[in-house]
């Protein structure tokens, strides 16, 4: 077996513990989400394109946890 099917194999594992990972801490991750988001208007002109960055990222985050329990 080569290394990239190896890789391919892994491809779901990843996914699982991604998504165990966001459906335990996924108020915290959103909540860093955030900081990153106000830190980034804070210290430039591009608040508003951070924000819309950190609304899709956390949108992302509620899907990949195959839960729609809105991560806000």
């Amino acid at each position: 077996m080569s290394f990239m099917d190896k890789l391919k194999g892994k491809g779901d594992e990843f996914k699982e513990k991604a998504s165990d990972a966001v459906d335990k801490h996924g108020d915290k991750i959103a909540s860093g989400i955030d900081k990153a988001a106000d830190f980034v208007g804070d210290k430039t002109k591009f608040g508003d394109q951070a924000k819309s960055a950190a609304d899709k990222a956390k949108d992302a985050l509620d899907k990949l946890d195959g839960k729609n329990d809105d991560i806000k």
